[in-house]
């Protein structure tokens, strides 16, 4: 406990947010270094993930492609392709451009794969009958597309882009393995000086800020949804007991 609270008190000491402090300091310069990445990375992923998904999502082609890339995805391993990348691209580009490139697009390798199945899986999930009542009022494929399903779909997008944020936010540390910034550098800079306070300190801030960040897409999630979804959705769940009922007897 008194470990906790010597890291606690290291996070809140005045000296480590001057700006003078020393590198890996201040503390401030490292939290926004962290935010920035993760912002970049994700809009990224957003470019590719998020047109691919509704596509998917809408038309229903190549489902069972994007399931299995998912997975793969998910299983790639964000330290050694921030290596290979790290190692390719500086064979062509200074060394300030290799790590910021590197690191980017590792991370938002890593924020595809969410952020393509809450697209796809939102789209999917909005109810047929709504999709068709639309078609049949004469709406073409992409006003169903941007004025009915993605509207409806936004709570399940916004819960792929959240996922997404929070897996970045964790990985991030590994950008300062090639010398950059962020609340890694904090950390790594710890393990170099054998100094406990900061390297629990850097871990508590990681943890904390994604924290912050999940609280804030949760509240958006919950605004998205909204009173009106809400109580749809529990006709829905009704009406399915109803028919499950009436099958029953």
């Amino acid at each position: 406990m008194e470990f906790f609270l010597s890291a606690i008190a290291w996070i809140f000491d005045p000296a480590n947010y001057a700006a003078g402090s020393l590198s890996p300091l201040p503390i401030g310069d490292r939290i926004g270094e962290h935010l920035l990445y993760t912002l970049v990375a994700v809009l990224l992923a957003s470019v590719v993930a998020l047109p691919l998904g509704l596509f998917i999502g809408h038309t229903g082609r190549g489902r069972q492609f994007v399931i299995a890339f998912t997975g793969g995805m998910r299983a790639l391993p964000t330290l050694g392709l921030l290596m290979a990348l790290f190692v390719i691209i500086g064979m062509w580009a200074p060394f300030t451009i290799t790590g910021v490139v590197a690191s980017i697009v590792s991370l938002a390798v890593l924020a595809v794969p969410s952020t393509l199945a809450g697209a796809y899986s939102g789209v999917e999930a909005v109810d047929p009958v709504t999709v068709d009542a639309a078609r049949a009022n004469g709406m073409t494929e992409w006003q169903i597309l941007t004025r009915v399903e993605v509207p409806l779909a936004l709570p399940l997008i916004v819960g792929g882009l959240r996922a997404s944020v929070l897996q970045v936010i964790a990985t991030t540390v590994i950008a300062s393995y090639i010398g950059l910034g962020g609340i890694g550098r904090i950390i790594s800079s710890g393990i170099g000086l054998n100094d406990n306070d900061r390297i629990l300190g850097g871990a508590i801030l990681v943890t904390a800020l994604a924290l912050v960040v999940d609280g804030v897409f949760a509240l958006v999630q919950r605004l998205l949804r909204g009173p009106g979804a809400v109580g749809a959705g529990r006709m829905r769940r009704e009406r399915n007991i109803s028919e499950q009922a009436r099958v029953a007897v």
